[in-house]
């Protein structure tokens, strides 16, 4: 069954769908989408590839969800509505199980966030999965990494360092009980991409970015585009019960520089602190003001007793981390 699906056979039967706001979707050279009058059109593309991405053998329906997760992080981060995607998919093989597990799991989250599929690509290759979002926004709306302020305070949501802790077991670096990692291991393979929360905080923040690469290494990103330096309370960081009951150095060797969370890392001016808190309380989110921003540049990152840390941290890079 599965040798005898071809290309166009497999979108049919695991990719079309009837479209909604699209003027014109999957089956054609391109699709079709009216920009409604005054909104911008915010884009981004993540890769997923087996092996680097991804552990093989990965349940098929948890990769669908996380394949769209991480892309509506992007949109999060740049608080933008989410409007379409498309799908561009490498595969060894055609097979009808896994693509219909993948199919159900991108499809649950797409409707969740009433994102809808309009176009991509198939191929045969190794696994990899490509997916390019669409959001909207208004003029002057959107977050971005350009705009902290020396003041602003410095916030995270949720728990970042879980999907690094799980990682860890399943690679052998250490072993956690079943109920831990079963927990854990949702965080890695499901995680929840911050939309709402980014909508909330249009107009309230000013500079965000999804934690991808470990939250060090994108907070960098956040002060190299603004022009500015940060003192960082890195045992504010909000813990798990799994992460706070594990050694210090690997608590926060997972927080800091873990990545794979997809929480959003932001700040505001100190004067917009209820309307952080009341915009997560909004959004169902929690966060937490973990520092703040500082004109000097650089990065001052101190314990719970106010003391340098020298524990040295390393951001994942695509082409330099094993």
């Amino acid at each position: 069954m599965a040798a005898s699906l071809g290309e166009f056979d497999l979108i049919a039967r695991y990719f079309t769908r009837p479209p909604r706001r699209a003027v014109l979707g999957v089956g054609d050279d391109c699709a079709l989408l009216d920009i409604p009058p005054g909104w911008q059109l915010a884009v981004s593309t993540d890769m997923l590839v087996e092996g680097r991405h991804f552990l093989p053998g990965a349940d098929p329906f948890k990769l669908g969800h996380k394949a769209l997760a991480v892309n509506l992080s992007d949109l999060a981060a740049m608080g933008a509505q989410p409007l379409a995607f498309t799908l561009a998919l490498a595969l060894p093989a055609a097979d009808a199980a896994w693509l219909a597990g993948f199919s159900a799991g991108l499809f649950a989250l797409a409707d969740a966030h009433d994102i809808e599929l309009v176009g991509g690509d198939t191929t045969k290759g190794p696994l990899n999965v490509c997916i390019t979002v669409m959001g909207l926004v208004r003029p002057g709306l959107a977050l971005r990494r350009g705009g902290a302020c020396a003041g602003d305070e410095l916030w995270v949501s949720g728990t970042p360092g879980d999907a690094r802790l799980a990682l860890g077991h399943r690679l052998g670096e250490w072993t956690l009980p079943g109920d831990t990692l079963a927990a854990l291991g949702a965080r890695m393979d499901q995680p929840t991409p911050r939309v709402s929360l980014g909508l909330g905080l249009r107009g309230i923040a000013s500079s965000a970015i999804d934690v991808s690469d470990g939250l060090l290494g994108d907070l960098g990103h956040v002060l190299e585009a603004s022009g500015v330096g940060a003192l960082l309370h890195a045992d504010a960081i909000p813990s798990s019960a799994a992460l706070a009951a594990q050694p210090e150095t690997r608590r926060r060797a997972c927080q800091l520089a873990g990545g794979d969370d997809y929480e959003l890392l932001f700040t505001a001016p100190p004067g917009r602190h209820a309307d952080v808190v009341a915009a997560a309380e909004a959004a169902g989110t929690p966060v937490a003001a973990i520092g703040h921003i500082t004109a000097t540049a650089g990065l001052t990152l101190l314990d719970a007793h106010g003391l340098l840390i020298a524990q040295h941290f390393t951001a994942f890079d695509h082409f330099r981390t094993p």
